[in-house]
């Protein structure tokens, strides 16, 4: 096990004491391994304007946050793409991170998933910016195929499957959807159904609980939807993600969205899991 590894899995409670200087040491190893460079770049593009604003970048982001043990580096990396993307305001961030989730065992199927997963959330601009800059980065590595990504036609009714899918994720949200729009926008309602859940969340190439991770992230990070984020919380727990797993995934946004996000996304997790009680 690797230096950056003991750091990750050391318990959250023991690092109060430590110093700026191991806070670093841990952010600049875990940052190496996402990054794949010996000299992270984000140091020395902030050399001659905000040198402090690098070092906390490693520091506070890698040394306290990411390194945490409470996600794994490839559902990190899932939620960073997916939060960028979706934020459509930090292209160069983008691009790093999905080098970084390439890294750490993310496949390029999977991270031009999480691209056109974000069409559901932020819309087909961000989605296609998204795809943009993947396209770029894939066409920079040798190690990555850039091919599109082949997928047999979906089967069966579109609006069947999607809730059939959306049961799947959350229940009887499918029916408490309809039912809330019937009267207003029942069109819109039909477009969540068949488009989001039919042609989007029942894709094969990324599963559930990452296309939930994707969700909570995008979400969060987005700061505009509190009942969806309270719905997609839900559904996180619904597919096998764990109370600590939302937890740590809200509390990684603030790094890229903001405390303000995080923190209503904190809330939004309370008010979930008082309704679903002790132990659910």
């Amino acid at each position: 096990m690797s230096n950056a590894d003991d750091a990750r899995n050391a318990p959250t409670s023991s690092r109060g004491a430590e110093t700026t200087d191991e806070r670093y040491e841990r952010g600049l190893a875990l940052l190496r391994t996402v990054g794949g460079q010996e000299r992270p770049a984000v140091l020395d593009s902030l050399a001659d304007i905000a040198p402090d604003l690098g070092h906390m970048t490693v520091a506070f982001g890698y040394g306290d946050v990411l390194s945490r043990p409470g996600l794994t580096l490839r559902q990190r990396q899932i939620a960073n793409v997916a939060a960028l993307a979706a934020m459509g305001n930090a292209a160069p961030q983008l691009r790093f991170h999905i080098n970084g989730a390439l890294n750490v065992g993310v496949s390029p199927v999977e991270i031009v998933e999480i691209l056109i997963h974000t069409a559901v959330y932020a819309g087909f601009p961000a989605a296609l910016n998204g795809l943009a800059v993947a396209r770029d980065v894939f066409e920079e590595r040798p190690d990555v195929s850039a091919a599109p990504v082949d997928t047999e036609p979906l089967p069966g009714d579109r609006y069947e499957r999607g809730l059939a899918k959306l049961a799947e994720v959350d229940g009887h949200a499918g029916d408490q959807v309809v039912a809330s729009m019937r009267d207003v926008a029942p069109d819109l309602t039909r477009y969540i159904i068949e488009f989001a859940f039919g042609d989007i969340y029942s894709r094969p190439a990324l599963d559930l609980r990452s296309r939930e991770f994707a969700s909570v992230a995008m979400c969060t990070a987005l700061g505009t939807a509190a009942a969806q984020l309270r719905v997609h919380i839900h559904g996180l727990l619904n597919v096998g993600g764990t109370r600590e797993e939302v937890i740590e995934l809200i509390t990684q946004m603030a790094g890229y969205a903001g405390f303000p996000a995080a923190l209503n996304g904190i809330t939004a997790a309370r008010e979930v899991f008082e309704e679903r009680g002790a132990g659910q």
